[in-house]
């Protein structure tokens, strides 16, 4: 049958990260040493108290459908969550529960763009920013964040792109592939712009519980009620409390643009999966000690394995402040050992070298890689290993 599809879907691009990440596996499966380090989820099984949780619902009959924009006590343990850890109140009634943040980002664009409206993009981006917006009809808006500047844009870059069609902007912080935070003086000053502006922040906190060396995540949301009121913060458990497979994200923020999504999603998804859920308020409500540990691991490898990195001739990285992701820009390193750009040097890794990594072409920075240090600091010392030894008699 010859079936042309929708023209929404035939400019998509697939996922740098889950193709990489497919590719490794299926060397993997035919018994080939691969060290995967394209993960972008926590090694760390769910806690125990989370999983006990889900089971008990389950148990006692909580299996059937919920109100779409998810369980009112769920929400209420995410609206106790936003006062402890942010001092903001955001009312249950402004909060929707989705299927994954990366649901709630889909639903969010959906609801709030037009076709031709433009949203801001800084670039390294989250791979599926971008798509998501053509999805939905808008235009991504690319601006660099340079890396003299750690990856992060500022309000006078943001003055050369803006347009009348500027609908949002997007903050990731901690980012998604950089693993760099946004001080609260540059949220400060991107959040004055975007109120002179008229323009919706969305601000990325998926992370927000994983920084490191003192660093602490402020979400722009904080700063001020009227920032609270032109932001809608995305977050989730996936990684928090490591349940990337449980699908439970959230959105929260103006009341029109939440009441909006919940309608959307009462006719795509209805509901969040319901044990998930009640795993998410045992989350939140719970034991914070597993999301303290997981953390602490996380930032133990971060501080052996980046010394180890930044040796390997031709890497130069900023150190990540949050996340789990190293982002080295190795376009020097690429030359050095006679490839024609950094993703054949990445092809080259997987193929010789038996190291799987992410190329930054996939997330709009062609020249940088990004590892995965959400695994254990056995395979990761040995990647980078193997890593600075494929480079080292390439440059015999």
């Amino acid at each position: 049958m010859n079936f042309e599809l929708a023209q929404r879907v035939q400019s998509l691009t697939p996922s740098t990260t889950l193709a990489i990440t497919a590719k490794a596996k299926e060397m993997k499966a035919q018994g080939i040493d691969v060290i995967g380090l394209g993960a972008g989820e926590p090694d760390f099984n769910t806690p125990q108290h989370i999983i006990d949780e889900a089971i008990q619902s389950m148990n006692e009959g909580y299996t059937k459908y919920t109100a779409a924009a998810g369980l009112p006590k769920l929400k209420e343990a995410i609206s106790n969550k936003f006062k402890q850890d942010q001092g903001i109140d955001i009312p249950a009634s402004d909060i929707i529960v989705t299927s994954g943040a990366k649901h709630a980002l889909y639903t969010l664009f959906q609801v709030i763009l037009n076709k031709g409206d433009e949203v801001i993009i800084p670039t390294p981006y989250w791979v599926s920013y971008p798509e998501q917006v053509k999805l939905a009809g808008g235009k991504p808006v690319f601006i660099d964040g340079l890396e003299e500047n750690e990856y992060k844009v500022t309000p006078q870059q943001l003055e050369t792109v803006i347009s009348e069609a500027t609908k949002a902007v997007i903050i990731n912080s901690p980012s998604n592939p950089t693993g760099m935070l946004y001080s609260k003086p540059e949220l400060e000053a991107i959040g004055e712009f975007c109120l002179k502006h008229n323009i919706l922040i969305i601000s990325d906190e998926i992370y927000e519980k994983l920084t490191y060396d003192g660093h602490q995540h402020i979400s722009i949301a904080q700063i001020s009620p009227e920032l609270q009121e032109q932001t809608i913060i995305i977050n989730g458990v996936s990684k928090s409390h490591s349940m990337t497979g449980w699908r439970i994200g959230y959105a929260a923020g103006n009341t029109a643009i939440i009441k909006a999504m919940t309608n959307l999603a009462s006719h795509s998804t209805s509901n969040p999966t319901t044990p998930s859920q009640y795993g998410a308020i045992a989350a939140y409500n719970g034991s914070q000690q597993p999301v303290e540990e997981m953390k602490n691991a996380f930032e133990e490898r971060l501080n052996i394995i980046y010394q180890q990195l930044v040796a390997i001739p031709g890497f130069t990285c900023i150190k990540p402040q949050g996340a789990f992701y190293l982002f080295p820009n190795v376009e020097e390193a690429a030359k050095l050992t006679g490839f024609a750009d950094v993703d054949a040097f990445v092809k080259g890794l997987l193929e010789e070298a038996k190291v799987a990594v992410i190329p930054g072409s996939g997330f709009g920075s062609p020249k940088n890689i990004r590892l995965s240090y959400a695994t254990s600091l056995e395979q990761l010392e040995a990647a980078v290993r193997r890593i600075h030894e494929f480079v080292n008699h390439k440059l015999q």
